[in-house]
Parts: C-alpha cells; structure tokens; sequence
C-alpha cells in the first residue's frame, strides 16, 4: 500500500517546475550579458594583427628604402669617380690637342705657346661616355640630351652608362683665380705676403662692399678690409709677426707678435700659420661669414668658375689670363702691383668697371671661356694699344664702351701667364629615382707640374705627328731609331703620371 504524500512533497513538487524555469532565466540572462563577447574578441585580433602588420610594412618599407639609397647613392659615387677619371684622360690629352692646332692658332694671331684649355668642352668631348645604353635607362630615368650625350653616341662600343644614371661635369682652372697660399711660403719673403695682400685689398675696395664691413663678422666683431686681409695672411704665413695689410706701401710691414683674439673670442684654435688645406678652411678665419664668404670667396656655388680665391697652386704661379674670369681680371688689374690704383680711372669709376666686365663677359660668353690667348694680349687690351692681334681688338671693344686705357708699371707680365697646372674637377653622380634623385660629388684637384705628355708613338715618337720632319707617315712607328714602341715604353709613361698628380680629394 502506498504511503500518503506529504504536504511538503507536493510544495517541492510544485516548486521543481519554478526552480528550472528560473535556471533556464538564469541562464539565458548570462547568455544575454555574453553575447557580443566573440565579436569583441574578434575585432581586437584584427587591430593587433593590423597594427602589426602595419609596423611590419613600415618597418620593411624603411629598410627597403635604405636599401635603395645606399644603392643608389654607391652607383652616383662610381658615376662621379668615372667622370673623373674621364677628365683625367682628356687632361692628358691637352698637349696632343695643342699641338695639332697650333698652326691654325698661328693663323689668326696667336703665336707662341698656348695651352689649348680643352677642359671648358667637357660636353663635347665626354658626352658619348654619358649617354645612356640602349634599354639601359630605368624607368622614369631622363637620358641625357643630344648636345650632353654627343652626336653619333650611340653607335659607339661599349660607350654610355648603365641603369638609367649620368654624370655632370665642371672642370675649373685654380691658376686663373688668387691664390692666398702664396702668402704660406716664407722662400720669397715678405714680397709674396705683400702681393696677395694688394690683391686681397683690390677685391674688397669698392664702395658698394661697405656695409660689409660695418657690422659685425661671423665671430661677432667688428672688422675691416684691413683686419680681414691681415688675418688670412696671418693664418698661412709661417711667421708669428701680425702682417699689416696697406695698398699705398710695398715695404715690409707688421706691427708685432700675433695676438691670442681666437682664443679671445671663445674659440677652440689658434692661427694655423701653414698653407690653407681646401676652400673651406678659409671659414675658420676671422671675419668669415656668410655675407662676405657669397660675395668674395665663392658666390655662386653652383658654378665654380666664378669662385675668385684658391688655395691650391704653387709660389711662383702666374694668373692664366687665357682662363681668368671677368671679375678675376678686373681686381687683378687694380692692384697696387700693376697700376697706380688713385689715377686710374678704371678702378674708381663704377660705370667703366660694368662696362668692362659686360664686353668681357660677353667675350668669354662666346670664345668658351677664352679672354686673352697671352699675356701680352692682355696688356694691348688695357693700354688700347692698336693693331691686328685679339688684344688689339678688344682694346678698341674697351674703348668704344668708355673704359679708359691703362698705364701698367713696369715688368707686369712677368706675374702674368697663359698656361694651368692646377685644376679642380667638380664630377656629380646623379641617380634618378622614385620621387627622387641621389646625387654625389667628387671634388678632385689635379696638379700637373712634371707631368710628362703622354704621345701615341713612344717617348720620343711626337715629333713626326707635330709636323717638324717632313715626313708624317711613319706616325705609326717612334722612339729612337724609329722602332716601333713597346708595351715597356706605354707603361713608363703612364706611370709618369701624364694626366697630373691628384693633391686633393674629397667626396661630398
């Protein structure tokens, strides 16, 4: 028999169906309070892995790009050094040229030695090395143009570039420009201090550089043409005596022990009293700053043959006035070494010294470069001395412009010449890429004092092709006795250093 149920079995019962309904809302409540969870989960995955990834391209593209620059800035190094390389073989090649076409230099006027400046037609004689092979141009890279490239180029064998890059080219003569390094050597003694002073003084005399000289320098004082003058005299000359800078004397002058005003001034050197090492050093002297170094020592940066000052040349350099620039010529010519510098007119008159650099400057504009083939030109300019020769000539172009005649001292061309032995080759290796361009220089400077002319028929073998024997078909043959030359004799010349001897290099 059964047992009869309790009461509170029937209200546990009864409360059973209630308990599980409340745990089914229990549960479907936390059901409700998670959902979206997954989608949150999900979402902050995508932003770690986006984030990561995005430092990852970031990452990869900066490396790559690096990549590409450090490649592209090797290629424009190698560019550059082939440029001057380059111009290293034309330099050799100077004498051959010369000599080829002294004869026809002869024939209108221009006799004796001449140095044919073969480096002012770098375009034309090196353009076929910088033409670009055919398919080898990158994509997006310009090839040069036909006058850079040179006519004919592309027929040439194994001539041009590779990889969509190119050179360009600016050689400078330094024997045309003041050299302050005269001043270093103590051989002449005082004389050299005085010259390049006179010189430096001529350059800073006009009128329109005052304000120049007015405020303060670079080093926060106030200096003179005078004070100026001095201190880069002072830097390169071996002595310790202060050299006083006066265009109305020629005596030995200087006014004591150098003084301590580097150390004055707060700065970490003293007077180097040695030759100037590059242009840039010249910033270290006092009186250097921006203002006087754009408009004394190198104005336009871009064109290196319009720098007026060097510091590469030797003691007994002559001024090349074959090469000298407009500006060169003029302050050459107003030195108190040359002329009476308060009686002549062409250095006081403003409007005499713009017409003489407009007629120069537009002679140089259409000879490349050329002004006056000799020294002696260049005295018959000035003086206006009339005749037939190109000196002559321009005497008269002077004159009709209204530029006065001027009366030298005596013995002026004996500081005065027409040949170069120092030269700057300024090569640029240029890369075109995406959005930009990597670009490197090479500044090289040539000395070619003793270098040996390097002649396709031996040592002795450039007679027959300068045209002094009355045969020249044996051009093919040289050296003593006519033998033909060996691999020997082509090794001792060029290691006879034909295209110079490089005394400064630098890559920028």
């Amino acid at each position: 028999m059964s047992r009869p149920r309790s009461p509170h079995a029937e209200d546990r019962a009864a409360d059973r169906p209630r308990s599980r309904r409340a745990r089914a809302h229990r549960r479907l409540r936390r059901r409700r309070d998670r959902r979206g969870v997954a989608l949150v989960m999900v979402l902050g995955a995508i932003t770690v892995l986006t984030v990561f990834l995005t430092e990852l391209q970031e990452e990869t593209s900066t490396e790559l790009s690096a990549a590409l620059a450090d490649r592209d800035a090797l290629r424009a190094e190698y560019y550059a050094k082939s440029a001057v390389n380059l111009s290293r073989m034309l330099i050799a090649s100077e004498p051959s040229v010369s000599t080829a076409i002294g004869p026809m230099l002869a024939i209108v006027g221009i006799k004796g030695k001449f140095q044919v400046p073969v480096w002012k037609f770098t375009d034309m004689f090196l353009g076929p090395f910088n033409a670009q092979l055919a398919g080898a141009a990158g994509e997006g890279s310009a090839a040069p143009s036909p006058e850079a490239a040179g006519e004919g180029s592309a027929a040439g064998k194994n001539l041009g570039l590779t990889g969509g890059g190119r050179f360009e080219l600016k050689i400078v003569d330094e024997d045309s420009k003041i050299n302050v390094n005269r001043a270093a050597d103590d051989v002449g003694g005082i004389s050299d201090q005085i010259a390049v002073g006179n010189q430096l003084l001529s350059l800073m005399s006009d009128a329109q550089y005052n304000a120049l000289f007015e405020e303060r320098d670079g080093d926060g004082q106030f200096s003179d043409r005078a004070t100026i003058c001095s201190a880069l005299i002072d830097w390169a000359d071996p002595g310790d005596q202060t050299f006083a800078c006066d265009a109305t004397s020629n005596a030995p002058s200087s006014t004591g022990a150098e003084d301590s005003f580097y150390q004055t001034v707060g700065l970490a050197y003293q007077r180097k009293n040695a030759p100037f090492d590059s242009i840039d050093e010249l910033r270290l002297v006092r009186g250097m700053n921006d203002d006087f170094w754009a408009t004394f020592v190198d104005p336009d940066p871009s064109n290196p043959d319009k720098r007026v000052l060097t510091v590469w040349g030797s003691r007994k350099q002559k001024v090349n006035v074959s090469s000298a620039n407009a500006l060169t010529l003029l302050r050459l010519t107003c030195t108190a070494d040359f002329v009476d510098i308060a009686t002549t007119t062409l250095c006081t008159d403003v409007n005499q010294q713009t017409a003489f650099l407009t007629v120069a400057s537009l002679v140089q504009s259409m000879t490349g470069g050329l002004l006056f083939p000799t020294p002696k030109d260049y005295v018959d300019a000035m003086t206006q001395k009339a005749g037939s020769s190109l000196g002559g000539m321009l005497g008269q172009q002077f004159k009709a412009m209204g530029v006065e005649a001027v009366k030298f001292k005596p013995n002026v061309t004996k500081s005065l010449g027409n040949r170069t032995n120092f030269l700057s080759i300024y090569a640029d290796g240029i890369v075109p890429g995406n959005k930009r361009e990597t670009r490197v220089r090479v500044h090289a400077v040539v000395d070619l004092t003793g270098a040996t002319p390097l002649s396709q028929s031996g040592s002795s073998g450039s007679s027959g092709s300068s045209g002094s024997s009355g045969s020249s078909g044996n051009g093919g043959n040289g050296g003593s006795g006519g033998a033909a030359p060996t691999p020997e004799t082509y090794e001792q010349q060029v290691r006879s250093n034909p295209a110079g001897t490089i005394i400064y290099y630098r890559i920028e």
